[in-house]
């Protein structure tokens, strides 16, 4: 029963420059690099949407890497709400 505890689950909107440059497909493979789980998506208002799940350490390197993106991202903003984990498995783009 102690396994979800050395998991974080973090809630990120990313605001700025950060659709149409990559930023979900660089999201995506930076997960898989950190062994995180969850998504990443674009929003009707111009903000990216991602969920971020695994070791804290690791989710913790995916919220800091948000704040620079992709390389033609210009990221304004990125606010985080720690969340319960959910059970995410793998790591994909949702639409």
């Amino acid at each position: 029963m102690t396994k979800s505890t050395d998991r974080t689950r973090a809630h990120v909107f990313v605001s700025g420059t950060v659709q149409g440059v990559f930023y979900r497909a660089t999201t995506r493979d930076t997960a898989g690099e950190h062994g995180v789980d969850g998504w990443v998506k674009n929003l009707e208002d111009g903000r990216v949407e991602a969920v971020f799940e695994g070791p804290e350490n690791a989710v913790e390197s995916m919220v800091e890497w948000c704040h620079e993106g992709s390389p033609a991202a210009d990221v304004e903003s990125v606010d985080v709400e720690y969340e319960d984990p959910q059970g995410e498995d793998g790591f994909e783009i949702r639409y």
